[in-house]
């Protein structure tokens, strides 16, 4: 069974309590479970993390290559701010998938452009905690593609 590292940045432990307007009321559990039954449909282990130290980030980045088949990750704010996890999800070496529960191009300027869409082969935004499914979803069919074009 492959397995696929769901990685979240700063203040989304804070779901469902911070701007429910704009992330929804789901916590962070909540959106834990819906990607593990995700994974369990479409048998994948699923490693689910959440983190407010860009350090600890970039060392389960690090732990990732040759460890995982790929990586969903949503940066919070990091998407914005960090070429050391741009740079870490380079030396990953594995398909990364960045998701954002918020339309980001919906929102204030800063927020239009990713340090991480650089590295990721897709990005999901707007979906609200969907779009962990989508990407999970899409990460099953890049490998199952890549599976048959090696066949």
């Amino acid at each position: 069974m492959k397995t696929l590292l769901v990685l979240n940045g700063p203040n989304l432990n804070m779901l469902g309590l911070r701007q429910p307007e704009v992330y929804g009321r789901e916590t962070l559990a909540d959106v834990q479970a819906l990607c593990h039954s995700a994974g369990q449909h479409l048998d994948l282990n699923i490693e689910f993390h959440q983190t407010n130290h860009e350090g600890q980030m970039i060392d389960w980045i690090h732990q990732a290559r040759g460890r995982v088949a790929g990586i969903v990750i949503n940066p919070g704010a990091w998407t914005h701010t960090s070429v050391a996890i741009h740079d870490a999800l380079i030396a990953a070496e594995v398909p990364v998938i960045e998701v954002h529960i918020s339309n980001v191009h919906k929102r204030e300027a800063f927020r239009h452009h990713s340090y991480v869409s650089l590295v990721a082969q897709a990005v999901l935004a707007g979906f609200g905690t969907h779009g962990y499914v989508l990407a999970i979803n899409h990460f099953a069919h890049l490998q199952r593609t890549a599976q048959g074009a090696a066949q």
